[in-house]
């Protein structure tokens, strides 16, 4: 992480650095305008080329009042040049004097005009300083943008590593004003998932341990029992009762297995859920009317006056329903109601029995899977997976699941939003 600090801060330093001398030097080599400055003395060049050697000194000494730009005009002969530097009378020609000053010549018919010495820019060390200024500010600002920066990623990195070594609980704590809070934020995000299904992946492999023990025990008990009902003399309806209790616990073991592929293909089938509008009422007549078949308490329908539709996998919705009315037919006494809604942005499917209803305490864990109450009359059949899968549905369908219950009265809600 200092690694990467250092080379963005000095990439970013730099690049103010280059920028800035880039335009500096652009600017002073195309848009400075240093004729403008060497055009007075090169007018005055000018006047005394017209004038009579006899003249031209005694102009010269009538101007010439100013001790910070002395003026002298000199014989060809007494000023000595480099080859490559040749005096013209529309030029002027500087040559350093000392460290402060330089001296300028142009030529002015056969003598040449000497102005110096001349003090450099007296404001060069000063704006020199200037820029050291405005560059350490940009490198202060680029700090000030950098470190929250690499500070925060340093936060990512350990966060990540942490949940790299199965610390599920591992989350990033970073403030509103941080840049990449979002990626945070979605961090938290996918290790609150990824948390949550380890965690049920613990509850149900303990759970499935519990739940197949029992009927397995028995099987093996009743294959060491097989020997005495296959003898000759056994009695050939004990027999078959024995095998038949076989197949039960066979196919107590098959529906287990069932329940907990269709509740862990809830999980993987984010993506793979095909929605389709679907009316309510002619979906809730269809179950009813096969569960209804299955049980004597009678199943009353009140449907909407208009068609209550919704987007989502048919399926999975007859699915939810049935698990609803084949838990509402194992606890109610004498009557099941099935009631289909509309209140506003929301279609509502509520299933009402009136059975025992639920205990407070176990309204808050109904819906987690193998979770059964241990003081239900009934609470010990089945295997626990049916609300749970229902609430994975709902989820899926971005809706909801909610209870209401006391003694005489459970109500299960399913809450969509129209689409």
């Amino acid at each position: 992480m200092k690694r990467l600090f250092l080379s963005l801060y000095l990439l970013l330093s730099l690049g103010f650095l280059g920028i800035g001398w880039t335009l500096d030097s652009l600017w002073k080599k195309n848009v400075d305008q240093e004729g403008a400055l060497d055009a007075p003395l090169v007018a005055l060049a000018q006047v005394l080329s017209k004038l009579p050697h006899s003249e031209r000194h005694e102009m010269l000494k009538s101007i010439n009042n100013n001790p910070k730009f002395p003026l002298a005009l000199l014989d060809a002969d007494q000023v000595a040049f480099s080859e490559d530097q040749m005096v013209q009378n529309d030029a002027v020609i500087a040559t350093p004097y000392d460290i402060n000053h330089e001296l300028q010549f142009i030529a002015v018919g056969d003598h040449i005009l000497m102005a110096g010495p001349i003090e450099l820019d007296p404001d060069a060390s000063l704006r020199g300083l200037y820029n050291i200024f405005f560059y350490l500010s940009l490198a202060f600002v680029a700090l000030i943008w950098v470190w929250p920066l690499s500070k925060d990623l340093k936060t990512l990195r350990n966060a990540t590593k942490e949940f790299g070594q199965a610390k599920w609980n591992t989350r990033i704590k970073l403030t509103k004003r941080s840049q990449v809070l979002p990626l945070a934020t979605t961090f938290n995000d996918m290790a609150a998932h990824i948390s949550a299904l380890i965690e049920n992946q613990k509850h149900l492999s303990n759970a499935v341990s519990h739940e197949i023990r029992t009927p397995l025990a028995r099987l093996k008990f009743a294959l060491a029992l097989i020997p005495q009902y296959c003898l000759p003399e056994s009695d050939p309806q004990r027999r078959q009762a024995f095998l038949d209790e076989m197949q039960l616990d066979i196919k107590e073991m098959e529906n287990l297995l069932q329940e907990l592929l269709t509740y862990a293909s809830l999980e993987t089938q984010r993506e793979g859920l095909q929605f389709e509008r679907c009316e309510l009422n002619s979906l809730a007549k269809q179950t009813i009317s096969r569960l209804q078949t299955h049980h004597s308490t009678t199943i009353e329908l009140i449907e909407t006056e208009t068609a209550a539709q919704i987007m989502a996998e048919p399926s999975l919705i007859e699915r939810a329903l049935q698990n609803l009315i084949t838990n509402a037919q194992r606890f109610c006494v004498d009557k099941i109601t099935v009631e289909i809604s509309v209140e506003g942005e929301q279609v509502l499917l509520s299933v009402t029995d009136d059975g025992e209803g639920i205990l407070a305490q176990d309204q808050l864990k109904i819906f987690e899977p193998f979770y059964r109450s241990e003081t239900s009359t009934n609470g010990n059949k089945g295997h626990g997976l049916g609300l749970a899968i229902i609430k994975r549905i709902m989820d899926r369908h971005q809706g909801k699941v909610t209870l209401k219950s006391q003694p005489g009265f459970t109500q299960f809600t399913l809450i969509w939003h129209k689409r």
